[in-house]
């Protein structure tokens, strides 16, 4: 049986070196003690992997090893990575740590249990060379004192899937990140319940954790259709900003580039703004998107195949500035 950390056929060298290339072409580069690159990629089903090198018609999941090497090679290029979507079975989360190595390593919660949840963990990879947890890891919950503004149902509406906060630490400087992959439901009414009381619990530890010169990014699939809807609306009422590189850019493989105006906005990089003044410590190099990985590998197959092979969402990245202290 093929493993994971074998030389792969030259048909997937081939293609490892094209998707190389274009994420050269669009992603800074790691600069030690000098920038950080932190991203967030919902990627489809992320759990069961066949192990070939290419799954076959038959095959159930359509994962494969060249597939996972793909993800891996763009995960790679990032020092911490959100991850939404990965499932019960973690066999494709543990192959890609073990073919990255030592250097690498994952947080992630439990299975959330229930419809709603989807059988869906939440997950941080990232690079111990570059970044270090600094104790902090918790999930987000409605306090009881919310009630009489949430509604007598509150505790039957807590999120369908938790939000997920761990904290960082590089050169010197802490963040929070936290992740989440707030409900699909029926239709976007169903979303804007769940986004405004993140965004509101948000910005009261905001609040709180400013006074101690922490960071915090709020980062996963808000699920959120259009920019200037409810659910956007809902999602900045508190000040929450996505940084204006983000603007426009396809979130999905099956958003149409000739209509940018109905492109969805479902994943977002996000941090709190006073006015038009940043509250991040953290220097935001003004850098930030997308990366395409639909020209650059698998081009043979529809973009249906894509998406059960590597994700119907493309990764969300931004940069920042380090100043060592």
């Amino acid at each position: 049986m093929a493993a994971i950390t074998d030389p792969p056929p030259p048909d997937v060298e081939t293609e490892l070196t094209a998707l190389g290339a274009a994420l050269d072409a669009q992603i800074p580069a790691k600069s030690i003690d000098r920038n950080l690159l932190i991203a967030t990629w919902n990627i489809r089903h992320f759990g069961g992997l066949t192990e070939k090198w290419r799954s076959q018609p038959g095959d159930v999941p359509k994962r494969d090893l060249a597939s996972l090497r793909y993800v891996a090679e763009i995960a790679a290029r990032f020092d911490v990575l959100a991850i939404q979507e990965v499932r019960d079975d973690i066999k494709c989360l543990r192959h890609m740590l073990r073919l990255l190595g030592e250097d690498w390593a994952i947080i992630l919660t439990d299975v959330t249990q229930g419809s709603a949840g989807n059988d869906e963990r939440l997950a941080f990879l990232f690079d111990t060379r570059r970044i270090k947890p600094s104790g902090l890891a918790c999930e987000l919950v409605l306090p009881d004192e919310w009630a009489e503004h949430v509604g007598p149902d509150v505790f039957a509406r807590q999120f369908a899937r938790t939000p997920y906060a761990v904290a960082f630490k590089s050169a010197g400087q802490t963040f929070i990140l936290v992740t989440l992959h707030v409900v699909y439901g029926s239709g976007p009414s169903d979303r804007e319940h769940e986004l405004r009381w993140i965004a509101r619990w948000m910005s009261a530890w905001a609040e709180e954790i400013l006074e101690y010169r922490q960071n915090l990014i709020v980062l996963g699939d808000f699920n959120i259709d259009r920019k200037d809807d409810p659910n956007w609306q809902a999602f900045t009422a508190s000040g929450l900003r996505p940084p204006p590189e983000l603007d426009g850019l396809p979130r999905t493989i099956f958003d149409d580039p000739a209509r940018p105006d109905r492109a969805k906005r479902f994943d977002q990089i996000a941090w709190f703004y006073d006015g038009d003044v940043s509250k991040l410590e953290l220097d935001y190099a003004g850098r930030a998107g997308h990366f395409d990985f639909t020209q650059a590998v698998l081009t043979d197959l529809t973009t249906t195949e894509q998406s059960w092979r590597l994700s119907d969402h493309y990764p969300l990245w931004t940069e920042f500035v380090l100043r060592p202290r």
